[in-house]
């Protein structure tokens, strides 16, 4: 495997301009995706330095973030410790969103078979 792939976050854009909301990672065919993204975040400071031309620039604070995958985690923790972790993440446990998971598809797959009834 080639050590030297960094991935890229990117976002959509569609002709019109709108950008999804999700952004995606294109993994080279001899890699895999990461299992953990490290990434900044930087904000502007309020304060400024001189940069190399003399000129003032922002001072940023960055604070480094590390995001998980968690299919990773689902497959290395128990299903207690990993519903605690969906908890501190704001998510449902497993238990609770795989019922409303199901109780979503089973809505649209009525849907469809209403509007495929009625179209026929």
């Amino acid at each position: 495997m080639n050590n030297t792939w960094y991935p890229e976050i990117m976002y959509e854009e569609s002709e019109d301009g709108v950008s999804s909301k999700i952004p995606f990672v294109l993994v080279p065919e001899d890699q895999k995706m990461p299992e953990i993204l490290f990434i900044f975040e930087s904000r502007e400071s309020g304060e400024f330095e001189p940069g190399l031309d003399g000129n003032p620039v922002p001072i940023l604070e960055m604070d480094l973030h590390q995001y998980a995958d968690m299919q990773v985690l689902k497959e290395g923790l128990s299903l207690e410790l990993f519903d605690q972790v969906r908890e501190c993440l704001g998510l449902k446990p497993m238990t609770e969103a795989v019922a409303a998971g199901q109780k979503i598809t089973n809505n649209v797959r009525k849907n469809i078979e209403e509007k495929t009834n009625t179209s026929t």
